[in-house]
Order: C-alpha cells, then structure tokens, then sequence
C-alpha cells in the first residue's frame, strides 16, 4: 500500500440536468440515459485494481437491480438518496434498507443529490456511519462552504468525507473541472492534493460517460463527454496509480481508523 488513497466514486441517478436549464425530458429518458452511461464506463469498472463507490438512488437501483447487485461485487454501493428530483427526510431510511435488500450488504454511506445540506442528526438516526455531501468550496450560484473543514471531519457521530479540493486555494476538483481545466493542470492538483492530504475524493456521474450535447445544456457541462471523456479518466486513472492505491470510502474510512 502506498498509504495514499484515491476515492473513486460515482453519483448513480436519473439524468435529470436537463430540468435544471428549463428543457423537458421524461424520466424514462431520465432513467435510460443513466443507465447508457453506466454501461460506459463498466470496462473502467472491471478492472482489476480500481475500486469506486457508487452513490445510487434508491429509484435508480430499484429500476436496474440486476446491474448494481452485480457491481456490489466489486464497488461499494452507498445511498443517493431515493430520488434525484426531489427528497423528503422519510428518503434517507427508505433509500438505505431498499438499496440492502437489493444487493443484500449493508450500506455505510450518504451523498445527497446536488451536495443538498442535511442534518447530520437525522443521518444518524437513519443509520448511516458517514456522509459525502459536502464540497468544501465556493461555487457561484449553488453554495459557499469555504468555512467548512476541508478534509475529513466528524460530526453527530457521522464521519464527513469532503470533495476534495486543492490545498490553500480550495480549487475544486470535482466533475466540472475535470472536463474543464487543462488536464495536466488538473492531474497535478489532484497528485498535490494526494500528497498534502493522503488521499484525494473525486466524483463523477455515469451519464457524464455518453453524448449528452444535444439536451441544451451549457457548453461547459458538455464541453467533453462520451468517449473522449471516458478516455480522460481512463488516461488519470493510469496517471495517479504511481501515487495512490483506488479504494472505496468505507474502506478508506477503516484505514484511517487503523492509523488512528
């Protein structure tokens, strides 16, 4: 082990953006464009030393239980709440025991749809050990969190693994600016953020993975998409194996607790 850990992880969801930006799509488009994107990176899935953490809604997984029981073979599944559009706090119980029954392991782990704020009382109490759903930056028009820790923290009994963001200047390194930033700039803020933290939390969306350029979305969503996009993380995925080993972030939450 190179005692640095890359955590992988995905938000498994119906592809809703779309209504976001005032364009119509069904959600059985929603659901299948989730699914083509899934389908995408599978080969990037498969292989042998990379292990990611797939946040699924509940609606998702129910709709697809074949392909996430087989993927809970090797990934950690862990909650994205029920659905992607809306959220009720009945949802964070629901989601976890239907994603169980599904797969039939337990689930550790919460990221909520659009890093929604939520009570860390009520995660908790819905059974839960830890939570991913904060990005610990300013993102103009969502939300402002350059006050809160920038690494892992514990809150309410409930461990908090941030996306992370670089050292300092709290840039972020999250989907956008993987698609966005030039990308060896992006690498070495990863490989800085690494080294500095000894780990780096990356996440991504399956439909990210397909042509989405046709649903009017802003240029900067799309700007690389499909396969090229795949290849770009195939070619970080290849670049940061030198400095970290891929692993989910409940077994990098036991790591650490063995270092503790």
């Amino acid at each position: 082990m190179k005692n640095r850990y890359v955590l992988l992880s995905f938000d498994v969801e119906e592809f809703d953006m779309p209504l976001e930006f005032g364009h119509s799509i069904t959600l059985t488009e929603q659901l299948e464009a989730g699914k083509k994107g899934l389908d995408a990176i599978l080969p990037l899935l498969d292989h042998s030393d990379v292990s990611s953490t797939l946040f699924t809604t509940a609606f998702f997984a129910s709709t697809y239980p074949a392909a996430i029981r087989i993927l809970a073979q090797k990934h950690e599944i862990a909650s994205h709440t029920y659905y992607h559009s809306w959220f009720s706090n009945e949802h964070l119980l629901e989601s976890k025991e239907t994603l169980e029954k599904i797969i039939g392991q337990p689930i550790s782990g919460l990221r909520m749809p659009r890093m929604k704020a939520i009570d860390m009382k009520l995660v908790a109490a819905a059974g839960y050990t830890y939570d991913s759903s904060i990005h610990p930056t300013w993102i103009p028009g969502k939300y402002n969190h350059l006050r809160s820790p920038r690494t892992t923290s514990t809150l309410a009994g409930i461990e908090r693994i941030p996306a992370s963001v670089s050292p300092r200047l709290r840039i972020p390194l999250f989907w956008l600016s993987f698609k966005n930033f030039p990308y060896n700039w992006y690498k070495q803020l990863v490989i800085q953020t690494l080294k500095h933290d000894g780990y780096c939390c990356l996440y991504f969306h399956p439909w990210e993975f397909i042509d989405i350029s046709h649903y009017g979305l802003p240029r900067y969503t799309h700007r690389i998409d499909g396969a090229a996009l795949t290849a770009r993380l195939v070619r970080l995925i290849d670049d940061l194996r030198p400095y970290g080993d891929f692993i989910t972030l409940r077994d990098f939450l036991t790591e650490q607790k063995k270092c503790a």
